[in-house]
């Protein structure tokens, strides 16, 4: 029988075999590479894509920040006004009222007594003067107490003084207000 040396052949197979095994191990590391390249690029054009997106909502952000700080300015100004209104119109609400205060205690003073200096603080007036008599000073007392504006006097400080004559006083007195003082109960209470 004769002898065929099949190891060329099979050598030849198998270095074939190896060289489509290699370049099938070389596309797939190209493809891989071209794969994990492609993939790097979408994800930086996201990535790209989110920053602007980002950009554009920090402008807008800084954009509102800035009508927010205008529009809490024009709220304080706004409430300013508001109180300043307020007090305009408790001003011209209460014009007349002090009015009657002062025409009320010129009819309570008698004659005979006299008013030096008058102090308005809140609601109580401090009233400083001097009288013929201590009795003339009672009745101004008793007056104001009568009166429809005035509640508690107080008399604080009696020294004889000669101007008036030898019955003379010099007085130091202090009164409270009643509309004030019931409104500032109220205010008080609410």
């Amino acid at each position: 029988m004769t002898k065929i040396n099949l190891l060329p052949w099979r050598e030849e197979a198998r270095e074939l075999q190896r060289k489509a095994f290699l370049s099938k191990l070389l596309a797939a590391a190209v493809g891989g590479f071209a794969l994990v390249v492609v993939w790097v690029l979408l994800a930086q054009n996201q990535l790209d894509n989110q920053d602007s997106r980002n950009s554009y909502l920090q402008s807008n952000i800084a954009d509102m920040d800035k009508k927010v700080a205008e529009i809490s300015q024009l709220k304080s100004k706004k409430q300013e006004m508001l109180s300043r209104m307020k007090v305009i119109q408790d001003l011209q609400g209460n014009r007349s009222e002090i009015v009657k205060i002062f025409d009320e205690l010129v009819r309570a003073v008698p004659d005979g007594t006299y008013l030096e200096s008058l102090n308005l603080s809140s609601a109580m007036i401090k009233v400083s003067g001097y009288s013929e008599s201590n009795n003339r000073i009672s009745a101004l007392m008793r007056n104001l107490d009568s009166s429809d504006k005035y509640i508690n006097s107080n008399l604080t400080r009696v020294q004889h003084d000669a101007r008036l004559g030898e019955q003379g006083s010099v007085f130091d007195l202090q009164v409270e207000i009643e509309s004030t003082a019931e409104s500032v109960q109220e205010t008080t209470l609410q």
